[in-house]
């Protein structure tokens, strides 16, 4: 786009940070509960006994509400600092640099338990070990996407580099999704026998691949050069809290991107559940449907950004909900329908590739407009913090997901006792619903195009 100040190849680079950090997420979101949980004909040791605590919360539950919980409530310190930052590099880059290494590490960690078989010190380090990942990851992530609002000026610039962005995310999943796959030609390859060191083995791989690709933007990108001048932040962390929640957009804002990622947390957590119970199909067709979807949805990502141009973002998120409450009320019949288990998959794949791009491109474009809009109004510079509350609904949402997901497991997640799997798509079908009313009480504003 002509008068573009940040070329082409930056946006390139930016996006590869999405890349790595994607990886590295999906890689926990997709095979944490079922490398240490697995369902009984997957070849994989279970790490962690299935017990409930009080009578009615399992403790993988309690697991990974700990990581998230704890995560989130840092989200706002970390982007305070960074906020308020006066390096002479930048508020924004010098924060990822520091984060990758110490991300890389825990997330490989998180696969190596410390015991063989079930045992409560399992338990105990993958909590550690997710809080560590997570706050890692997060010192990369928000000061990252606070860049999107300062290196463009446009609200089409927003959505087009939102797409390189999403594009990044989602190249990502596809890699992270196949780590069943790159498990099966490392034990067809390197005689690996057993399965459980096979798995960790790719995942090693792929979180030092993750890192070499986060490290990219930190490389190519020269903050100083591409930000227009910005003044730090001066208002506490609680002040700028309350500020951001002073806008009323963000706030029904929030209360759908947390509905949202509820539902994305289950699906992510189930997804392998889905295939190989459900569908009764093995666990690398899970890769084979993430592969679908998501190049799907790259085609996608044309149409979205025109039609968001022509009638606005609003009305295609709220289309994006409506479809993906009838996805999640497909996975309660998935094996039941009648076709076959190969066709559900594809079927499965076609019908969220949209709404995975639209909610993936437009989310971040409209909260870049929000927090652009307070900086004029308020004099502010405190982008950080509008995408830290972001990502602290987003990891309750996910909390919530993975949490709610542990919990209906209890009720049944192998074949032929498998009704705990099928409420998520119950419940996923209502937070779709829940988050298509509060959006429709989003007023989207004419920005300049």
């Amino acid at each position: 786009m002509p008068g573009e100040r940040f070329p082409l190849k930056k946006q390139i680079a930016y996006a590869c940070g999405n890349i790595g950090w994607s990886i590295m997420t999906n890689i926990v979101l997709v095979m944490g509960q079922y490398f240490y949980l697995p369902p009984a004909n997957s070849g994989l040791t279970q790490f962690i006994p299935q017990v409930l605590v009080f009578g009615f919360i399992s403790i993988m539950s309690l697991i990974v509400s700990s990581g998230r919980v704890i995560d989130a409530v840092v989200d706002p310190y970390i982007a305070s600092l960074s906020d308020k930052s006066t390096h002479t590099k930048g508020r924004r880059i010098p924060f990822m640099k520091w984060t990758i290494l110490p991300a890389v590490i825990f997330c490989s960690l998180i696969f190596f338990p410390v015991a063989k078989g079930e045992s409560l010190h399992n338990a105990y380090w993958l909590t550690f070990m997710l809080i560590g990942f997570f706050m890692s990851a997060t010192a990369y992530i928000i000061p990252y996407n606070a860049l999107l609002p300062e290196v463009t000026d446009t609200a089409a610039e927003k959505v087009k580099l939102s797409s390189f962005q999403q594009a990044g995310f989602v190249i990502g999943i596809i890699i992270s999704s196949l780590v069943n796959n790159y498990a099966d030609l490392v034990q067809d390859f390197f005689h690996v026998a057993n399965r459980d060191s096979a798995v960790q083995y790719t995942i090693w791989g792929l979180c030092i691949l993750a890192g070499l690709i986060m490290l990219i933007p930190v490389l190519a990108i020269d903050e100083t050069k591409y930000v227009l001048s910005k003044k730090p932040s001066h208002l506490p962390v609680f002040q700028a809290i309350r500020k951001t929640f002073s806008q009323r957009n963000f706030k029904y804002y929030l209360i759908s991107d947390f509905s949202f990622y509820t539902g994305l947390s289950i699906i992510s957590t189930g997804l392998l559940y889905f295939i190989t119970v459900l569908l009764r199909l093995k666990e690398s067709m899970g890769g084979l449907l993430m592969l679908v979807m998501v190049l799907l949805s790259l085609a996608f990502y044309p149409l979205i950004n025109y039609l968001s141009r022509k009638y606005g973002k609003k009305p295609i998120v709220l289309f994006s909900f409506a479809l993906l409450s009838l996805i999640f009320a497909m996975i309660y019949f998935l094996g039941r329908l009648p076709i076959s288990p190969i066709a559900q998959v594809y079927l499965l794949g076609c019908l969220a590739a949209f709404p995975l791009a639209s909610l993936g491109i437009l989310p971040n474009a409209i909260l870049a407009e929000i927090a652009e809009k307070d900086s004029k109004e308020t004099g502010e510079n405190h982008e950080g913090m509008f995408f830290a509350v972001k990502y602290l609904f987003v990891k309750l949402g996910q909390t919530f997901g993975g949490a709610l997901f542990a919990f209906l497991a209890v009720y049944g997640k192998d074949v032929g006792h498998d009704f705990g799997l099928r409420l998520n798509g119950v419940c996923g079908f209502a937070l779709c619903i829940l988050a298509f009313t509060f959006f429709t009480k989003f007023r989207e504003t004419k920005t300049q195009a």
